[in-house]
């Protein structure tokens, strides 16, 4: 496959699962308020639906070690993946979560579960075919394909929720899951020399206390973003009584942010290293999600959500980045999908926590609760970055 289509794959692949991640973070909140349901069991059907991602180790192991069929190691469960997707999405304009409140949880799962095989299978066949010197670049694709779902999606979304119906909503986003199947049954697994081939005693590397500090932080700084953007729009509608499609709007506005931040996400870390990298970003992030408590204008809400977004950005690119780069060849997938999938457990943990928190304390007090939490990073990164790595890690 041409470098450049490869490129598009992954980009359109990750547009498909920001879309869907921008929905749940940013509007899903919106959606479920229509029926009446309050930000506690908001927060509870967002972490339901990152139960998958934490699951998303399984979904590493199948794919790394059975061969689906003799049709390979990744391009059929990421087909999979995206199906499931689909009908899920067909399926939600049919249920009532107020009356089926279980139901609309099972589907989430359903559709989440079926995003998380894809995920992780797209990123085992970026690790099968990306080499080192291009390994920042893919992940600033990866994280600035979703970034560009969320921005396309949000927008698009908010009007025709305004426009039409929540349905018309459901059904452009099953659209834009479509968009990567041609080139996902275009593409080929990579052969993989004997030595990178599945091998069980790679998983001593998860003994590492380096692997585990860096699992923690991964946990860490996705409870804060993710938390932390799941407030943003009920924010702004409680206090300006904002649209559908302002609401879309906001969300687009907060992934051109993250766009920006991923493209440079990579940069910095050939720059400035992997260590220097996490600090900046930590602290980029808590200036930003401090600045969002002062929101007090319509117009100082789109300059402050806009860094909020650029922070997000950054530090997720910077973490992948660090994350593909520590993982074993042999077990690329299932390794990768832990430290994600221990990421995803604090996303799952901050969404629930973060709706708690305003729906007891307010949107402010939050905001500056998440803000300080990314100090707790600090202690972690003498583990993730000892002497051994000090050249590497700048």
């Amino acid at each position: 496959m041409k470098k450049n289509t490869r490129y598009a794959l992954f980009a359109t692949v990750y547009l498909a699962q920001g879309a869907i991640m921008s929905y749940f973070t940013s509007l899903n909140a919106l959606y479920l308020q229509t029926y009446g349901l309050g930000m506690d069991k908001i927060g509870l059907i967002g972490t339901i639906a990152m139960i998958p991602f934490v699951l998303k180790i399984f979904f590493g192991l199948l794919s790394d070690k059975v061969n689906f069929f003799q049709l390979g190691h990744r391009k059929p469960y990421i087909l999979i993946g995206l199906v499931i997707q689909i009908v899920c999405l067909l399926i939600v304009p049919s249920i009532d979560p107020a009356q089926d409140f279980g139901l609309f949880a099972l589907n989430a799962f359903i559709l989440m579960a079926g995003m998380a095989l894809y995920d992780t299978c797209t990123d085992g066949l970026a690790l099968d075919t990306t080499e080192p010197e291009d390994e920042g670049k893919i992940q600033g694709i990866m994280v600035a394909g979703r970034a560009l779902g969320m921005v396309l999606i949000s927008a698009v979304l908010g009007f025709l929720v305004d426009k039409y119906s929540w349905s018309a909503g459901f059904i452009s986003l099953a659209v834009l899951t479509a968009i990567p199947i041609p080139m996902v049954l275009r593409t080929k697994d990579a052969e993989k020399p004997v030595e990178k081939q599945f091998n069980w005693a790679a998983f001593k590397e998860f003994k590492k206390t380096s692997i585990i500090a860096l699992g923690l932080l991964g946990a860490l700084y996705s409870l804060i973003i993710n938390g932390t953007s799941q407030l943003v729009n009920p924010f702004l509608e409680s206090k300006f009584a904002i649209s559908f499609t302002q609401a879309g709007l906001v969300a687009s506005v907060l992934g051109v942010g993250i766009v920006v931040g991923s493209l440079g996400g990579g940069r910095l870390i050939d720059k400035l290293g992997q260590k220097r990298s996490v600090q900046l970003s930590l602290i980029v992030t808590l200036v930003a999600v401090a600045l969002l408590s002062l929101i007090s204008t319509p117009t100082i809400a789109w300059i402050l959500v806009f860094i909020f977004g650029v922070a997000f950005g950054l530090y997720e690119t910077v973490y992948f980045a660090i994350a593909m780069r520590e993982t074993d060849e042999r077990i690329a997938a299932t390794m990768f999908s832990v430290l994600m999938a221990v990421a995803n457990l604090g996303t799952g943990i901050g969404l629930g926590v973060s709706g708690a928190m305003a729906e007891g304390f307010g949107y402010p007090v939050t905001f500056i609760v998440l803000a300080l939490l990314n100090l707790l990073a600090l202690p972690l990164l003498p583990a993730i970055f000892g002497r051994r790595k000090k050249s590497a890690a700048g």
